[in-house]
């Protein structure tokens, strides 16, 4: 079998399925694991580099605006690739390369493209299961989707009968965006109460005096796109801006976490962020 994927989670699906070889096409964005890095990108960034969180804001509401993502989609290089089954996704029709015009490349082949559009944490992983089957291993996407779903579960058992902390997720800092979709899940997996933003919902603009009103316990930042050391360079500007000394006024820790591999990606690593966010909520706890 011959596997395209168009979305960097379902590429880290097929790769914990043990199928990286069988991958002949990804995104320029599929970068984990390393045994992926073989299979030719078809995608490139239409926004140009160095662009500050605002400025990135700006270009993507324009793309909303214009009907189009940020993602080019070589179909041409697709096509050639001759991809038995085609991985993509419709949830966000801005941050992936839109479902419309991957139809339109596989259009003339004989590829199934099968949508992969999880919302919340459980979807996440039936979604596994339902590309193991697809992909013919399901005993292996049973396997692993248990052992996924026994991490979870290990994960928040240390708050035990203790109150929960209050958590608040930056899903992006300028504007300031509330994180929906499976965020929260994460969030109440590893012990704690998430009070910025809904779960299966769509992540909402809002404010700092929506932040500093939620009362969290703990602040993470876990920036949508964004790894560790580039999020930690980020929050150092944040100290120094007045509309965010509200929030570094309530005297809460503030966390940055890898939002790109953890949080932002409906893949197998989302149980690595929560067993992270486990270990930082009971290390302030």
């Amino acid at each position: 079998m011959r596997i395209a994927s168009l979305v960097p989670s379902t590429t880290e699906i097929v790769a914990a399925l043990g199928l990286a070889d069988a991958l002949v096409a990804r995104t320029h964005e599929c970068d984990h694991p390393a045994s992926i890095l073989h299979a030719a990108p078809v995608t490139t960034d239409l926004l140009p580099p160095g662009l500050t969180p605002a400025e990135i804001d700006v270009a993507v509401a324009r793309s909303v605006s214009d009907h189009h993502t940020i993602y080019a989609l070589d179909a041409a290089a697709l096509q050639a690739a001759e991809p038995d089954v085609v991985l993509t996704q419709s949830t966000c029709a801005v941050c992936a390369v839109d479902r419309t015009r991957v139809d339109a490349a596989c259009s003339m082949g004989a590829a199934d493209v099968v949508s992969y559009d999880p919302v919340t944490l459980d979807e996440i992983l039936d979604g596994i299961v339902m590309i193991a089957r697809r992909l013919e291993v399901p005993d292996t996407g049973d396997r692993l989707v248990a052992d996924l779903r026994r991490r979870a579960t290990a994960a928040g058992a240390w708050v035990g009968h203790r109150a929960r902390p209050r958590v608040a997720v930056v899903e992006w800092p300028d504007p300031v965006y509330a994180p929906g979709h499976w965020v929260p899940d994460l969030v109440e997996a590893a012990g704690g109460q998430s009070v910025f933003g809904t779960s299966g919902a769509r992540s909402v603009r809002t404010s700092v005096e929506a932040l500093v009103g939620s009362r969290p316990d703990v602040i993470v930042l876990a920036f949508c796109g964004y790894d560790t050391e580039t999020t930690e360079g980020i929050e150092v500007g944040l100290r120094d801006r007045a509309d965010w000394q509200p929030v570094y006024a309530l005297g809460v820790p503030v966390v940055c976490v890898d939002g790109s591999a953890h949080f932002s990606r409906p893949g197998p690593r989302v149980i690595d962020g929560v067993d992270h966010l486990a270990a930082v909520l009971q290390a302030v706890s």
